[in-house]
């Protein structure tokens, strides 16, 4: 029960109360006033009776006594008349049964019990006593008047109690209604939200409160963004180049290797080495200055084509030379938009130098090299840095790295192979542990989609999702997986977290978001599906998913950050979007048993989610001693290969 509600409930029993005493009280007083009332009249009764009888009580004219007393019986005041004569014997008497109005409830007599006076006259007649009238009044009359009187006290309190009461609920209402403002504080202060109360209230102690409030959330505020701020520096610091603001060549390579190596999920894509050749007769011909700001135009131009791809990776490895992988880029798309790069860059190089190209040598070279899901790491990089060496060698804006064939994906029978897989739900899935660092048993399984070839062998992600992303298929994928867990779900109740990795396109899709949420709204297994979302995809698409992961949390499934911790954005989007969880990205973890700059960032990520409430998993976990690090770190669940590696969905 709320504060007001409590208020106006004892003020409401002090009303009460108040009733209760004072119409006790009243109805004694009453009760006296009634009694002394009767008393009186029954008095007056017996002294005229007394006087008009006289000569009928003298003669003993028993006719005429009992014709005059019934007719003042017959009022209805009276219980009892009796007539004497001198030696006390009865002449007349008439009585009638102690009656009380039906209209009384039992329980009130009861309560007030009224004893009827009885009163005595003598009779005297020519200067002698003749007798006496003894008159007792009847209690009926009594108990109905002060039933009446206490019935509209009752309804006239009740009146103005309810007055009162709505007045004082009012009123209360209003003076404590900055405590409400203090509720709502301290309930969005436990999830990470702050909000300070403009309205001070002139009450000195509420005053008081509300200022102590607004000063806290200050603090606590200040508390976490100071604490943001600080592993944002930590990671400015370890994996970010500190002229052009790009991810260095650790977390370059790191991301590289993450992708191509392990996760095998970028697909075909096409990777640009940019080189700016002779880097050091630069600096010295344009002035460290110019030189720096010529680094900074190439990174920001790099970075800028990077936004163009749904997916990319970009740094800068050395002084001179950077690289940009994106998704793959056509003969025509690749010479437009490499000749647009060098073009700007070419405009901003003379700007800086304040000559032409032509009166000096072009510092730009670019090696381009295709991948796809086979191509490893290593091995990008070295078909790129070919291609670059024979750009320089022949002094061209750029080369590719071999011929162009095609792959089985790119091919037309692969594309069409690929669409009739996933428009005929022809998927099935794999899973993936993820361990709890407490139990021996998944905290969740994490679904992996997969199609066959046309041999009928099962293929990676790298193999069909660029094909799928390129055929706008990704949100028909994603409604294939969800069906088939949930099918799994209804089928197999006790099958434990299975954790569904969503695509941007389908978070941004108001159908399918339609579609999913009229799909868990009566299913009761609903609770058994994670959702994961890239933290890219999150930083992308904000507003589309807070409204999706509220609508998580109303129907009571667990929403999660995949790939956290390396977006050059950082991770202030945590306290407004307050996911169940995050898997940091394995780029984070692949050395993290080797190098302290890891370690320390890693434990910064988990204590910032800890403090709000968020589990913190770590992903592509291959040695022991990588999770012999992180249980010290505090981590919740490790996924990887050292758990085991992916295998068919049972049941």
């Amino acid at each position: 029960m709320s504060l007001v509600k409590q208020l106006v409930a004892a003020s409401f029993a002090v009303l009460i109360a108040l009733l209760l005493g004072s119409a006790y009280l009243m109805s004694n007083s009453s009760k006296t006033m009634l009694l002394n009332q009767l008393q009186s009249h029954g008095q007056d009764a017996a002294t005229h009776l007394g006087l008009y009888l006289a000569p009928a009580i003298a003669q003993k004219d028993v006719a005429a006594i009992e014709t005059t007393v019934n007719a003042i019986f017959d009022s209805g005041f009276y219980q009892r008349i009796d007539i004497s004569d001198s030696t006390g014997t009865i002449l007349f008497s008439t009585t009638t049964p102690p009656r009380i109005d039906d209209t009384v409830p039992a329980w009130f007599t009861n309560l007030f019990e009224i004893k009827p006076p009885q009163m005595t006259r003598d009779v005297s007649h020519q200067w002698s006593k003749i007798g006496s009238v003894h008159v007792q009044s009847r209690a009926g009359y009594a108990y109905a008047k002060l039933w009446q009187g206490i019935q509209n006290t009752l309804i006239w309190f009740g009146i103005l109690a309810a007055i009162s009461a709505v007045a004082i609920g009012g009123l209360l209402m209003y003076i404590l209604l900055p405590l409400k403002g203090v509720e709502e504080q301290a309930q969005a202060l436990s999830e990470k939200r702050f909000i300070e109360q403009s309205h001070i209230p002139g009450t000195r102690e509420l005053k008081r409160v509300v200022t102590a409030m607004n000063q806290m959330v200050k603090q606590v505020r200040l508390m976490f963004d100071e604490q943001s701020r600080h592993i944002e520096d930590l990671r400015r610091t370890a994996y970010q180049d500190s002229l052009t603001g790009l991810p260095n060549q650790r977390a370059a390579e790191a991301q590289l290797t993450e992708r191509l190596d392990y996760r095998q999920d970028f697909g075909n894509g096409t990777l640009l080495y940019l080189r700016i050749t002779d880097l050091a007769s630069l600096n010295r011909d344009l002035g460290m200055e110019k030189a720096s700001n010529f680094i900074k135009v190439v990174g920001s131009k790099l970075e800028k084509l990077a936004q163009t791809s749904e997916q990319s990776i970009l740094g800068r490895l050395t002084g001179a030379d950077f690289i940009l992988l994106v998704q793959r880029l056509d003969d025509d798309s690749l010479k437009r938009t490499v000749s647009q790069l060098c073009s700007d860059l070419q405009a901003n190089f003379e700007a800086l130098s304040g000559s032409t190209v032509i009166e000096r040598h072009w510092p730009i070279h670019i090696g381009v090299a295709h991948s796809n899901d086979m191509t490893s790491c290593n091995q990008l990089l070295t078909e790129a840095r070919l291609a670059l060496s024979e750009a320089e060698e022949q002094d061209q804006n750029y080369a590719i790295y071999g011929s162009d064939e095609k792959a089985l994906q790119d091919s037309n029978a692969w594309h069409q192979h690929v669409a009739d897989s996933v428009s005929k739900a022809q998927i099935f899935l794999q899973t993936l542990p993820l361990m709890a660092n407490t139990s021996s048993q998944p905290a969740q399984q994490e679904l992996l989609a997969r199609i066959l070839d046309q041999k009928g062998t099962p293929c990676t992600a790298g193999e069909f999702l660029s094909v799928i992303k390129e055929l706008g298929l990704m949100v028909m994928l994603d409604r294939a997986v969800i069906q088939r867990a949930l099918e799994h779900a209804n089928k197999n109740p006790n099958c434990g977290k299975l954790a569904i990795n969503l695509s941007a396109e389908a978070v941004r899709d108001k159908e399918f978001v339609s579609w999913f949420k009229a799909l868990i709204a009566d299913n009761e297994q609903k609770q058994h599906l994670h959702v994961e979302v890239s933290e890219s995809a999150i930083l992308n698409n904000l507003s589309d998913v807070r409204h999706f992961r509220e609508m998580m949390k109303a129907n009571g499934m667990e929403f999660g950050v995949d790939n956290f911790g390396i977006h050059p954005a950082g991770f202030a989007y945590l306290y407004t979007l307050q996911p169940d969880y995050i898997k940091i990205d394995g780029s984070l973890i692949r050395k993290i048993d080797q190098q302290a700059e890891d370690r320390f960032f890693v434990s910064s990520l988990i204590s910032i989610a800890h403090s709000l409430s968020i589990k913190a998993y770590a992903e592509h976990i291959e040695r022991e001693t990588q999770l012999n690090e992180l249980n010290q770190l505090q981590i919740d669940g490790t996924q990887g290969w050292l758990h085991g590696r992916p295998k068919a969905l049972e049941g």
